[in-house]
């Protein structure tokens, strides 16, 4: 007699979605750097400073790192993914390190009164919301309907870079073009949910809000208050 055992919180058998959904932000990725980045990489003439290429080499290892993690549980390979897990935790936090000091140094070397204050503003938020996904995905890891949710977004909001400064990725003009093509993966994510359950899960809605309060907020680099901070911020990167 068989015997099935059910286990609580066991991942659905809808994993080949995040597969799909990592090539679509390595595309993004690959399409937005292409040229400023990879581009001049492949043809050998990328002249960046080190920190530049340690963080591409950071955040293209990130998506490297989400990629690995859709396969071994779409073929239910789970040990391997517990076991890359534990190393993506400490990745994780790399990666904010890295995403604000690289944000500090480089606003740091800008001119005052308008782009230093908005590239160190950018900065700051886009890891305050990668952090806070992926804060919670590291809380919520025992339940894995919500943690690859969690994940996703905190991948995606990685993209922003890429979408933001490129003109070879298609997308209605605007601010408003630059958040669909960044959220892309959310809002396929959200589709797809939405034909299977018929609901939208509140970890998506707080993605897409999060992403819209960045791209719409960027006017507050400009107030009295991120400027007291933003000096504060290049004082410190000059003794560095």
């Amino acid at each position: 007699m068989a015997i099935t055992v059910t286990v609580k919180g066991a991942i659905p058998q809808r994993r080949p979605l995040y597969i799909a959904l990592s090539a679509l932000m390595a595309l993004i990725a690959a399409v937005g750097f292409w040229p400023t980045y990879y581009g001049p990489l492949v043809r050998l003439t990328l002249a960046q400073p080190p920190l530049i290429h340690v963080h591409a080499i950071v955040f293209t290892g990130w998506l490297a790192l989400f990629s690995a993690q859709a396969v071994f549980a779409a073929n239910g390979r789970l040990r391997w993914h517990l076991r890359l897990g534990r190393i993506g935790i400490a990745y994780g936090v790399l990666l904010v390190i890295v995403g604000l000091t690289t944000g500090v140094l480089r606003s740091a070397a800008l001119p005052r009164g308008g782009q230093a204050e908005e590239l160190l503003y950018v900065a700051f938020v886009d890891m305050l919301v990668f952090a806070s996904f992926f804060g919670a995905a590291v809380r919520f890891r025992r339940r894995p309907d919500v943690h690859k949710k969690l994940m996703t977004v905190a991948a995606t909001t990685l993209l922003v870079a890429a979408v933001g400064r490129n003109s070879y990725l298609p997308a209605p003009p605007g601010l408003a073009g630059m958040f669909l093509v960044w959220s892309s993966p959310v809002l396929l994510a959200v589709v797809y949910d939405w034909r299977h359950d018929r609901g939208v899960h509140p970890v998506y809605v707080a993605g897409l809000v999060a992403f819209a309060f960045r791209i719409w907020s960027e006017p507050l680099a400009l107030t009295s208050a991120w400027t007291a901070f933003a000096m504060f911020m290049f004082r410190i990167a000059s003794l560095l």
